[in-house]
């Protein structure tokens, strides 16, 4: 089995299915364009790891709110997470 955390999920989500690029994406999850960086690399290399092996994919923790309701600047979104910052949502 090949866990992926909710940002590094987020990050592949951001680039590659909404394709945006990595200066949006990075402002859009509050983080800077290298850390987009590390974690786009940390969740390729397992995504290929479990693509190439048969592994089974799951998705959890990080640190990251899942909203209960939807924000008002993800009305547009399918999904609404938003990494943690000194326990607010």
């Amino acid at each position: 089995m090949v866990v992926i955390g909710y940002d590094e999920y987020e990050v592949i989500r951001l680039l590659d299915y909404a394709a945006l690029t990595q200066e949006q994406c990075a402002e859009k999850m509050n983080v800077s364009r290298p850390t987009v960086t590390r974690m786009y690399d940390s969740a390729r290399q397992k995504m290929a790891d479990a693509l190439v092996n048969g592994k089974t994919i799951r998705i959890e923790g990080g640190d990251v709110i899942v909203c209960a309701a939807m924000k008002p600047q993800c009305t547009h979104e399918k999904h609404c997470c938003h990494k943690a910052k000194n326990n607010q949502d």
